[in-house]
């Protein structure tokens, strides 16, 4: 595969710098910088690394799926030979594999199975902004391992839209800021109609973007309910040359591999999605992107005692994270 040249390449050698000389390191790049995917492999030949397995956390299945598949095209390799992952219900890695993608739970069970981290050189917490409860104790607990068992432990804290000066601050490490790819995005509020449900105002958006815009429309629904209804109220009505299809990750992942590359024929696509799309996941040809401004997310409820999903507002870096994906 002919790797394409990502602006974070600029700052590779003083990331490998950097983490010659400290143990922790804060990485800011916006979206389409490359950090994702091109930052674990030049970490591969680190001196300090010593042959021993990098291990990058992604906080979704879909992320982690394509980002491992991403890497391994660029050595010319299946996946699960020098770059593999670790989700759940699905493990695709093998005694050769030195940089293993996981989801938050996979990376907290290693932790907690093995506080020494025998054979792993360095943690790489990639989209720390999205500030889930897993990722934060996965930070935590990787800190108490660095300052009490593994000294020579390199922890990398990456993110696009992350308050990167208060963490490096925090972390008493330094900070790299990357550019990413400066195209010129216009944000404009679509107005709503009184009483009007979600799916019919997708559908006009939608119309409307196809309308005026060239390119394939992304649009982001809090949850799969609200893809379902979205998917029905836009079939009767978009043309017959224009692709409707849903990402969320319940789907097969042939269907999510499908998503993420570029119809064959040149065909306009309109993508449905939930926030699997929001990081670390590259959806070609996107020109506009339509944002609910909602996202389906665990909330503890005090009566019961459980968390349950309720569609909530997103926070404004998610909001930005959105639009980066145009």
């Amino acid at each position: 595969m002919r790797t394409p040249v990502f602006p974070i390449a600029e700052q590779l050698p003083a990331i490998l710098d950097a983490l010659s000389r400290d143990t922790r390191l804060v990485l800011e790049a916006p979206p389409g910088a490359g950090k994702t995917t091109q930052v674990p492999l030049a970490l591969l030949d680190a001196p300090w690394l010593q042959g021993r397995k990098i291990i990058m956390l992604e906080p979704r299945r879909v992320a982690a799926r394509s980002a491992a598949q991403f890497m391994a095209r660029q050595l010319g390799e299946d996946v699960g030979e020098t770059v593999g992952y670790r989700i759940r219900f699905e493990n695709k890695v093998s005694a050769r594999t030195r940089v293993e993608v996981v989801t938050e739970g996979i990376l907290t069970r290693m932790l907690q199975e093995d506080p020494l981290l025998e054979g792993v050189g360095a943690l790489l917490f990639d989209e720390f902004h999205e500030r889930h409860l897993a990722a934060d104790l996965g930070l935590a607990l990787a800190l108490d391992v660095q300052a009490q068992l593994r000294d020579d432990l390199r922890i990398v804290v990456m993110s696009a839209t992350l308050d990167g000066e208060r963490l490096a601050q925090f972390l008493d490490a330094p900070r790299i800021s990357s550019a990413g790819r400066s195209y010129p995005v216009s944000i404009s509020h679509f107005p709503a109609r009184r009483d009007e449900a979600l799916e019919a105002q997708v559908r006009r958006a939608v119309e409307q973007a196809l309308r005026e815009h060239p390119g394939d429309v992304l649009v982001f629904l809090p949850g799969q309910r609200e893809i379902n209804r979205a998917l029905a109220a836009l079939d009767s009505v978009l043309p017959a040359e224009v692709q409707l299809l849903p990402l969320h990750g319940e789907l097969p992942v042939e269907q999510q591999s499908r998503v993420l590359q570029p119809d064959p024929n040149g065909q306009r696509r309109v993508v449905l999605a939930t926030n699997v799309a929001e990081s670390s996941v590259t959806l070609p040809g996107v020109r506009v992107v339509i944002d609910a401004g909602l996202a389906r997310e665990p909330r503890y409820d005090p009566n019961s005692g459980f968390a349950r999903l309720d569609v909530v507002p997103i926070a404004q870096a998610s909001a930005d994270q959105r639009a980066g994906r145009a």
